[in-house]
């Protein structure tokens, strides 16, 4: 006889997390890309196409299934919905058309509003507020530059200090600072 690891209680559901999903989305991309959630029929293409659904545990469908049921707090905790690259390949299969990405960027927003983030998000966050790019250039691929007759820093932050300092203006101005726990004083991250 299979042993059941948990009861799940109608209690225990958030029947409203598809909407906030919905209502939080709609206020950056408009009330219809959000809304595609409701079309999956969940088929399975988006996970079966996921470059990342091959090498770690993120399935795209199952993440929608669990805010459809209402299961808030078990999606926005989850390592998964970190997993996702964004390069889109779910969403250019689907046959409903659910935006898949932007419903994934849209459950990241409120993970993190909510103090869940990523630790390699939290990283990548770092390196942007330091440098401006999430991945800082470093000796070698100055080198390789070097080499195909580029010049050693390309023309974004690292060569231009004054946008810099613009990109860390935003960063403050919209608190992003506050909700990574980025320490400006140090200029690391105040835990990792």
């Amino acid at each position: 006889m299979p042993v059941i690891k948990s009861i799940i209680r109608l209690n225990d559901l958030d029947t409203n997390f598809v909407d906030e999903v919905i209502e939080t989305g709609s206020e950056v991309f408009g009330e219809e890309i959000p809304k595609t959630i409701m079309a999956c029929m969940q088929c399975g293409r988006c996970s079966g196409s996921c470059p990342s659904g091959r090498r770690t545990a993120f399935r795209t469908r199952k993440i929608y299934r669990e805010v459809v049921l209402g299961f808030r707090e078990k999606v926005l905790s989850s390592d998964e919905l970190w997993y996702c690259t964004t390069c889109y390949t779910c969403q250019e299969r689907c046959p409903r058309g659910v935006k898949t990405t932007e419903i994934i960027r849209i459950l990241r927003n409120i993970a993190a509003k909510e103090g869940y983030m990523s630790k390699s998000h939290k990283m990548a966050a770092g390196h942007v507020f330091r440098t401006g790019h999430a991945v800082a250039i470093n000796e070698e691929i100055q080198n390789v530059r070097e080499e195909l007759g580029l010049s050693r820093l390309p023309p974004t932050t690292h060569s231009h200090p004054e946008a810099l300092a613009k990109l860390q203006d935003i960063l403050r101005k919209t608190h992003f600072d506050e909700l990574v726990g980025f320490d400006w004083e140090t200029m690391e991250l105040k835990e990792v």
